[in-house]
């Protein structure tokens, strides 16, 4: 026959046994699908067991039924080109609806699934005993299958699913799910199950990486340590919502609101994020690093390492970037960052059909700040981008960790860096980078040991070019390079201290990662100073080497570099006094 739903519906044998409230037995209840589906059945049981109020039927015309016992029922859920297989149109019944008491449910089982989406969830449902007498039985849920392609656990408690007929009321849940190392922890309650309309939860969240919840939701995130989270989940409209969330991500404390909004051509993904103690490392993720690598490093870092390359090549994953459109703020109020000297950061990311912008990208740092954008075009193959940053105000001393080195280093550092290249990772676009990169400090001091901590023992090889004394007072210093295809050659370079001016010339190549420079000494009077021999920078990013050019000593004629021959940028220095080891005038607005 065929219900009010417009379905088929069957029923094998029924049995009424009479009395005050009359108790119906049915076996082998079946309900017919939507048409579209490739499944005869939606719903079935092997017996249905009510009671009826036989009293309020006859007096009141009120149908009562005090308690429904189902043992083996069975549910399928899906969606299909014409919406959900619940969905039964408009009804032509406008009578009252049956007042349904208490329901259990022996060995139940739900399927859902949604083929779209590579999803299929199977759940057990039990009925257990309720916490207070006449209360209606909670049931348990045990099940688990496919989530958008990934193994899917679920397990937990909800109300009796006799709640569910109410849309008007809350549904209150406590579930626990997992796709992989993803977990999450919902409780709360929901208002029209089906459609997912209304709900306010506490959301736990937590995994291995946030990087895995794209093929989940669908929110393009980077690679991240391990995290934890917990905040309010909702829903408004085509808004999905999770605020006031808290918790960690790696060694980092993270909070703040975010949302997705749905309906467009892409997902809309806004948040805006806190954190009192961020560890710098656990940014790795977002610049093309190993948020998960150990000190020695592991994965691509490691083999980079083991190639002599230190500049991140893990390419950017070009679907995510064109994926979803976003608009993320954070802010950290304090860095942790032993390898570099940074305090705080204020961040914003843009990203609009394939075009991101990280405007600003600001970071206090050594006591000054470093201001900077970057805009990356990923519509274009490879991707091109763009750098812009100005270093104001860094203290020479606090750019090294060691306190006492510290207190003998004094100084401002202050430069500009505009470069702009292609590549699909951070080495290949620093290695075809063209543009300028200057920078530039004015007077202080720097101890001989300081220069040590860039690993290599350079002690000896000072001794060629300065006095041996433990602290060097220094009139300026100055770099200006132009960069071409991911080479920068030096137009500018210079160390001028009390005794001596340094002028360097040669290249660095971001392309091969590797330093060839010369430094030359040139005494201020006519001591054995002037038998000081060139310095040479050599080597790789990861293995640089210092040392005394000894074979060019005593070569005086190569040492007679003029200071006409230094041409440094007007931005970096104002003036230089030219003339033959005499002091310069150096350091313009970076000296003050």
């Amino acid at each position: 026959m065929e219900s009010p739903t417009g379905r088929s519906f069957e029923i094998e044998r029924l049995d009424v046994g009479l009395g005050r409230v009359a108790t119906v037995r049915a076996d082998a209840l079946r309900l017919g699908n939507a048409d579209w589906s490739e499944q005869p059945l939606m719903a079935s049981t092997e017996r249905l067991e009510f009671g009826l109020d036989v009293p309020s039927l006859l007096f009141r015309g009120e149908i009562l039924i005090p308690d429904i016992r189902l043992a083996k029922p069975r549910l399928r859920l899906e969606t299909g080109p014409e919406g959900g297989n619940w969905e039964f149109g408009e009804s032509d019944d406008d009578g009252t609806p049956p007042r349904l008491g208490r329901l259990w449910v022996e060995d139940g089982q739900l399927l859902f699934v949604d083929a779209a989406r590579d999803t299929e969830i199977e759940v057990d449902i039990a009925s257990r005993a309720p916490r207070r007498a006449h209360a209606a039985p909670p049931v348990v849920l045990d099940g688990g299958g496919r989530w958008r392609g990934s193994d899917f656990r679920l397990r937990g408690r909800a109300e009796s699913p006799l709640g569910l007929r109410d849309i008007g009321q809350p549904y209150r849940i406590d579930l626990r799910a997992s796709a992989g190392a993803t977990h999450a922890h919902a409780r709360g309650a929901l208002v029209n199950v089906f459609r997912l309309r209304d709900f306010d939860l506490s959301l736990a969240l937590s995994g291995d990486d946030l990087e895995d919840l794209y093929p989940l939701l669908g929110i393009a995130l980077p690679p991240t340590p391990p995290y934890s989270l917990d905040g309010r989940f909702r829903r408004d409209g085509d808004t999905w919502r999770y605020d006031g969330f808290t918790g960690k991500v790696g060694d980092s404390d993270l909070g703040g609101d975010a949302s997705v909004t749905v309906g467009g051509e892409r997902p809309f993904f806004r948040a805006q994020l806190t954190s009192k103690l961020l560890d710098f490392d656990d940014l790795a993720g977002f610049i093309g690093g190993d948020p998960q690598a150990d000190d020695e490093g592991t994965g691509q870092q490691a083999r980079q390492a083991a190639d002599g390359r230190v500049l991140p090549d893990t390419p950017y994953r070009l679907e995510k970037l064109n994926a979803m459109n976003a608009d993320v703020r954070l802010r950290a109020q304090r860095i942790e960052s032993p390898a570099l000297p940074l305090d705080d950061m204020d961040g914003r990311l843009l990203l609009e059909d394939g075009l991101v912008r990280l405007e600003p990208l600001n970071f206090g740092a050594a006591g000054g700040e470093i201001r900077s954008s970057i805009r990356m075009n990923a519509r274009d193959q490879p991707i091109r981008t763009r750098m812009d940053a100005e270093l104001r105000g860094l203290d020479l001393g606090r750019l090294f960790p060691d306190a006492e080195l510290a207190q003998e280093a004094t100084g401002d550092i202050a430069g500009h860096v505009a470069i702009a290249g292609s590549g699909n990772s951070i080495a290949r676009m620093l290695g075809s980078a063209d543009g300028d990169i200057a920078i530039g400090m004015g007077r202080g001091k720097i101890s001989n040991l300081l220069l040590e901590l860039a690993g290599i023992d350079i002690a000896e090889a000072l001794a060629f070019l300065l006095t041996g004394d433990r602290v060097i007072p220094v009139r300026c210093a100055f770099g200006d390079f132009t960069v071409q295809d991911g080479v920068m050659e030096a137009r500018a370079l210079a160390f001028d201290t009390t005794d001596t001016i340094i002028v360097g010339e040669g290249r660095i190549s971001l392309r091969e990662e590797t330093l060839d420079l010369l430094l030359r000494p040139r005494p201020k009077d006519r001591s054995i100073l002037t038998l000081r021999s060139p310095l040479v920078v050599d080597g790789t990013f990861a293995d640089p080497d210092i040392r005394p050019d000894l074979g060019r000593l005593g070569l005086r004629g190569a040492l007679a570099v003029t200071l006409g021959s230094i041409a440094p940028p007007a931005a970096l220095l104002a003036t230089i006094e030219m003339g033959g080891g005499e002091d310069s005038d150096c350091g313009g607005e970076y000296a003050k």
